[in-house]
Parts: C-alpha cells; structure tokens; sequence
C-alpha cells in the first residue's frame, strides 16, 4: 500500500499540474485580445509551474566566488589567531635578535642586521599563513565530516583549486601586509625599494604555499599527520632558507644546498623588493617559483579531480 500511494500522489502531482495549465491556456484565450499577448501570457503561465534547472556557464564564477568567501571568512572570524598572533612572533623574533644580536652582524655592506631580518620575518609569516589556510581547510573538513560542502556543489576541481588556493594567498598576503607595517612602525625596516617586485614575490610565494597546503591537506586525514608536515617540512623549509642569514655567507656545500630550497627565491625576492638586496638574481627566483607554481598546481588539480583520500 506504501509504494501505491506513493505512486498516486506522483500521478496527481503530474496530472494535476497539467490540468491547471490546460485551464489557465484556456482561460487565457477565451480573455486575450490578440495572439502575441496570449501567447506572452501562456509562456509566463507556463514558466510559473515548470522548475527550470539553474544554467551553468564553463566556468562557474559565483560557486567559485562562494567558496572563496567561505574560506576568506572562515579565518575572518578568529582574527587574534590568524593574524594578531603572527604579527606578535615576529616582533619578539625582532625584539630577540636586536637585542642579542644589533649592529654587531655585518651580512651586507651598508645594511644592518634589523633592517636585513625584516623582510625575512614578514615572508615567514606570509609563507606559514598561507599553507595553514588551505591545509587546515581540508583537513578540518575530513575530520568533522564537512568535506562534503566542497565536493557536492557544481564545482569542478579546477574552480575548487582557485578559489582555496586564492583564499590562502588572501590571508598570507594579509598577514605578510600587516607583519611589514608593525615592524617598520617599530623601526625594523623601511618603504619598500621597489614595490611592484616586493608583490610580485609575496604573491608567487603565497601561492606556492598554498598549492602545498592544498596536497597536504589532501594526504592527511588526521591532525597528527598534519603536524609531522608541518614541524619536519614547512617549518625547516622556513628557517633555513635565508630568513635570518645571507646564504652567502655559508661555506660550500652548505651555500648551494640552500640554493635549492624554493622559499628561499620567494624571501630572496622580497627582500631584493623591500630593501634592494638579493643573493641570487631576480631572474632566477621568478622562473623558479613560476615553475614550481605551475608543477604543484598540476598535482593539486589531478588530486582534487581524482577525489584522491577525499572521497573515501
């Protein structure tokens, strides 16, 4: 008797709605003065009991916007720990190495050691903020059992990518934007030497990290994994990548292994953009980042679309 009625009720929905269309068409032309208003009138009849399905373009610009806006607002809403608590570590690493150290480093003729640290303090904080955003995302999703938001909307793999990865480069650039200023107002550094190449670097080096976040997040399935990454690969790739050293200064092999770490061409730049100084030449660490961009994406948007340890 379930399934009977079940399948009455589906005959009167049908039934009934085609028969208040069929009385509506035919009220409509026993009232129309002329063809063309009937006929307009029959498509608005017609329009208000047909469901049409939503139409997506290729490119699904407002799902995309969506889910930017989620993940932007998601780290909006802890700001103290987002963004406060960053800026306060590179003050006191500021405060430390001022004090412990001052004026007695020369690393580069003409520049003093505060002035020199700076821009390193500010793409650590970009480079770590911009990983956690995209990395936390994902992982927090699988463990409360939300990752499915992501994965049920019409979004393809390539629109989930840029919108995650557009919000973690937000918050590395906001928190990297808002570390430069509380430094400089402390007298840690000074206006940037060449803006548009200071921007440039933060946004291909956010944009790394976020890539990363994004493989990470989706290899790991509990917050144990998440750490190990972060404590054995973000946070030496950070340290030992000229934040708080020349790699010039190093003794061989030690110089050119340092070389060959990726965070070290986004620090590299920056500082070249905030105080003209640089290592290595401005040419190499573009192509650098730029390739890995392009490689890490390719990973990210094959992972994301085969629904690698997502779906499972």
């Amino acid at each position: 008797m379930g399934f009977l009625g079940i399948a009455l009720l589906h005959h009167w929905a049908y039934f009934g709605g085609m028969n208040k269309m069929a009385k509506n068409n035919q009220t409509l032309n026993q009232t129309a003065p002329s063809s063309s208003d009937a006929d307009k009138l029959s498509d608005e009849t017609t329009d208000s009991y047909i469901i049409r399905p939503v139409k997506i373009g290729k490119l699904n610009t407002i799902g995309m916007y969506t889910l930017y806006m989620r993940e932007v607002r998601r780290f909006m809403k802890i700001l103290m720990q987002t963004l406060i608590a960053p800026v306060m570590t590179s003050v006191l690493f500021l405060m430390v190495f001022a004090v412990a150290v001052g004026d007695r480093a020369n690393l580069t003729v003409g520049v003093d050691f505060v002035t020199f640290l700076t821009p390193g303090l500010v793409m650590m904080n970009l480079l770590q903020n911009a990983f956690a955003n995209t990395s936390s995302s994902l992982v927090v999703g699988k463990v409360q059992g939300t990752i499915v938001d992501v994965l049920m909307p019409p979004l393809g793999a390539g629109e989930v990518l840029a919108a995650m990865s557009l919000a973690g480069v937000t918050r590395g650039v906001m928190v990297g934007a808002v570390t430069a200023c509380a430094l400089v107002i402390l007298g840690g550094g000074t206006l940037p030497n060449a803006p548009f190449t200071a921007l440039l670097f933060m946004f291909l080096g956010a944009l790394v990290m976020a890539f990363a976040g994004i493989l990470a997040g989706i290899w790991a399935n509990k917050f144990d994994e998440m750490a190990a990454i972060t404590n054995f690969v973000i946070q030496p790739l950070a340290f030992l990548s000229g934040t708080f050293y020349s790699i010039n200064r190093l003794p061989a092999p030690f110089d050119t292994i340092a070389a060959l770490n990726p965070v070290f061409y986004a620090i590299d730049g920056f500082r070249f953009g905030m105080i003209g100084v640089a290592d290595r030449p401005l040419l190499t660490g573009i192509i650098c980042l730029v390739s890995l961009n392009l490689v890490l994406g390719i990973l990210c948007y094959r992972a994301l679309k085969s629904g690698y340890r997502l779906k499972s």
